[in-house]
């Protein structure tokens, strides 16, 4: 692993249109991987537009990873059904972080970069990375894939940051 760049607070706030696993409805759950961090949403009982909002925090070090995720179906007498997974490139968040540091940008509000539907994440939308109240945020969409329909949407805050920029 490498340098050490701070603190990563990654919300999972609601899925929509999630796929039916049961008869006529899912128990969807998100598990999310950041390296060898992993993390469990609850499971959400009959809702193919589950509201989590919940939080977890991850460690962060250079160079970016991609933060997976990927949803299931919760059975109790086999093994739960896959709904679909998703990927993100933190790589824009830790050179949006860069660029607000080395500009000295504290303008609440400011964005900092727009990052689009590409093959190196899962976006559904084009998403804003913005300075909001002291952090780096980023709000997105991903698309789920492998599976007919569903997105999840996700706040991505990096906090902490050191006060001096990775040395090249």
């Amino acid at each position: 692993m490498g340098d050490k760049f701070g603190q990563l607070k990654v919300t999972v706030v609601k899925g929509r249109r999630l796929v039916i696993r049961d008869f006529k409805s899912s128990d969807p759950y998100v598990i999310l991987k950041l390296g060898n961090q992993t993390a469990k949403t609850k499971v959400i009982h009959s809702c193919l537009d589950p509201v989590w909002n919940e939080e977890f925090d991850f460690s962060f070090s250079e160079p970016a990873e991609v933060l997976k995720l990927q949803v299931f179906d919760k059975d109790r007498f086999k093994a739960d059904d896959k709904m679909g997974n998703a990927h993100l490139s933190l790589q824009p968040l830790v050179a949006s972080a860069r660029l607000r540091k080395i500009l000295g940008i504290a303008s609440e509000g400011t964005t900092l970069r727009k990052v689009i539907p590409e093959s190196d994440n899962c976006l559904a939308a084009d998403s804003s990375i913005n300075w909001v109240n002291g952090e780096v945020v980023q709000d997105v969409w991903l698309r789920l894939c492998e599976v007919e329909s569903g997105d999840i949407e996700l706040k991505i805050k990096l906090i902490n940051l050191p006060s001096a920029a990775p040395s090249k």
